[in-house]
């Protein structure tokens, strides 16, 4: 993939939309598995900005891009590697629960997403 096919990628609003709904989904999974009961959580923006900025996807964003976007460029990608099969939904949900801290396992997801879309810097 193109470095400018990727921050096009990175803006797309509607597949941010499913995004959100993806990794709250995939998130919620990683702790159902861990604490043994159902759960149902909504990953702040603050979290998945903190992941973006860990993994190095920020400096792919405008350098004044708000918190709200920057976590939307996180959506964007994980549900874009997702449609196109690249990460599995059990991949994801693995990555979250082995991760002591959120940000943490969203910030290595990213950065298996990177890897696998071979974004040409």
């Amino acid at each position: 993939m193109s470095l400018d096919e990727f921050r096009k990628l990175l803006r797309d609003r509607n597949l941010a939309v499913l995004g959100d709904a993806y990794i709250n989904f995939a998130y919620s999974l990683a702790l159902t598995e861990i604490e043994g009961k159902p759960r149902g959580v909504k990953v702040s923006d603050r979290i998945l900005a903190e992941a973006a900025r860990r993994s190095g996807l920020k400096k792919f964003l405008p350098k004044r891009t708000r918190r709200g976007d920057v976590a939307n460029a996180v959506e964007a990608l994980l549900i874009y590697v997702w449609t196109k099969k690249l990460i599995s939904l059990e991949e994801a949900v693995d990555v979250l629960r082995r991760s002591i801290e959120p940000e943490g396992g969203f910030a290595a997801l990213v950065e298996m997403a990177m890897r696998s879309l071979k974004v040409e810097l």
